[in-house]
């Protein structure tokens, strides 16, 4: 990593409490990228809090989340993220063909029209970084209008923690090589 990872010792009272509230929360440690955040604590702690909802309190809930990570990992070409969340896909029974899938950059598996809409919907806002109103609708009509802000949320937090991966040069874990 690109700055000093800090033990809790050697942080000051405010990066002490967003380590704290980390620990404290749903995750239960300091996630990679609030290492990062971290030497700045007022960006750690709402980045933190705003990634413990994206990642256990949207409506779409573990595998489906799974998917918008993947495809901004795979845009991004973030490879701790991409190690990172095809491990917790597979963890929460993400077909292993989905996630090959868009690994490789190919269409999904016949899947249903509320998983293949989440990829529709991340994948052109990607690649476009617009999403056509017929997109648009179909998402609006599978998961309502908090589905379409969540997607939206998912793919834009991913993408800060992606840009943070690959800006301060996390690497994968020794032994482990990259997949995108």
């Amino acid at each position: 990593m690109r700055v000093p990872v800090l033990t809790r010792e050697q942080m000051t009272p405010e990066q002490q409490a967003v380590h704290d509230a980390a620990v404290a929360g749903k995750r239960g440690r300091m996630p990679p990228p609030a290492l990062a955040w971290i030497h700045s604590p007022e960006l750690a702690m709402r980045t933190q809090h705003l990634g413990e909802f994206i990642r256990y309190d949207t409506a779409f809930g573990p595998a489906l989340m799974e998917i918008a990570v993947l495809v901004t990992a795979k845009y991004w070409r973030s490879h701790y993220e991409w190690y990172a969340h095809r491990r917790l896909a597979e963890t929460a029974n993400l077909d292993a063909a989905i996630i090959n899938a868009i690994r490789d950059g190919q269409p999904l598996p016949p899947v249903d029209e509320k998983t293949q809409v989440i990829y529709d919907y991340a994948k052109t806002l990607h690649e476009t970084r617009d999403v056509p109103m017929p997109l648009h609708n179909r998402m609006l009509a599978a998961w309502g209008p908090r589905g379409v802000a969540e997607v939206i949320g998912i793919c834009g937090y991913y993408t800060l923690v992606s840009m943070t991966l690959n800006g301060f040069d996390v690497g994968l874990p020794d032994g482990e090589t990259s997949e995108i």
